[in-house]
């Protein structure tokens, strides 16, 4: 009887030690003090640096990965590869969640980079020549962003079903006045194009690297605040976990927002 009793007890003991230390695991998981970020090159990178110092008082430790290319930082997170992302808008995540199968997340804001078009060519959009090639993202979020900045110029009109749903294509464009040629390319390569384009939409990320200043070189620039805010995303899983609101915090801190303002000086504007 005692022998049954003690065989009992050591069995739930066993259990609840069981219980306890997959819990504990899943508690660590969930309050890990090392993560994985991927970001765009350039000015993605030197925000990091700030948010990396002010998320390490905090006790959390950022590695930066760096991309080239705005088509693997999402791979790489639903894969599992980072733990978070910063790099994207919530059209383009929409479209590549939809178009991709991921169940990736936005769990807090960071900037708004203004979209510009460039020119090696004419230095005021009033030069731009009939016939001219024009650059856009082949990328339907992106290529939508552009699109939309064209129509604000005045340059074209777009279908008012593809504004309302933000999927405008090329193929939505019903004036052309000036019969410009739009040329889809990929946006990392548009920078490297522009001697073959008379102008091209270049994001903030890649015409910084390309030594282009929106205040400067910009011959047509969206409005400081859009609709295109960048964003910190993960898994949905992760969505909840203590590390992502401790990296959402690290990011919308001061010393962040002042670095970014004093740094950037309006070609890029704090979301948070």
């Amino acid at each position: 009887m005692h022998s049954t009793l003690r065989r009992r007890t050591l069995a739930l003991a066993t259990i609840a030690g069981a219980l306890f230390f997959t819990g504990s695991a899943a508690f660590a998981q969930d309050n890990k003090t090392a993560i994985k970020v991927g970001v765009s090159v350039g000015n993605g990178e030197q925000i990091f640096e700030v948010v990396k110092k002010v998320a390490a008082k905090d006790g959390l430790n950022i590695q930066v990965v760096v991309f080239n290319d705005y088509q693997l930082p999402n791979a790489a997170l639903a894969s599992g590869d980072l733990d978070a992302n910063a790099f994207q808008h919530q059209p383009f995540l929409d479209n590549q969640n939809k178009a991709r199968g991921f169940d990736i997340v936005p769990v807090g804001l960071t900037i708004t980079a203004p979209l510009g078009f460039y020119s090696r060519k004419i230095k005021s959009i009033d030069q731009l020549p009939d016939g001219a090639s024009v650059g856009i993202q082949n990328d339907p979020s992106n290529g939508n962003r552009a699109l939309l900045l064209l129509q604000t110029a005045g340059l074209i009109t777009l279908k008012p079903e593809a504004v309302k749903n933000n999927n405008a294509t090329p193929l939505d464009v019903v004036s052309n006045p000036k019969k410009l040629k739009l040329v889809a390319l990929d946006a990392a390569q548009l920078p490297r194009s522009l001697d073959d384009l008379v102008i091209a939409a270049i994001n903030n990320d890649y015409a910084e690297k390309a030594g282009l200043s929106l205040a400067k070189d910009a011959v047509i620039k969206e409005a400081p605040k859009s609709p295109y805010a960048n964003l910190i995303a993960v898994r949905r899983a992760d969505k909840d976990k203590p590390w992502a609101k401790r990296l959402v915090a690290a990011y919308q801190s001061a010393e962040v927002k002042s670095f970014i303002e004093t740094q950037f000086k309006g070609s890029l504007v704090p979301a948070f």
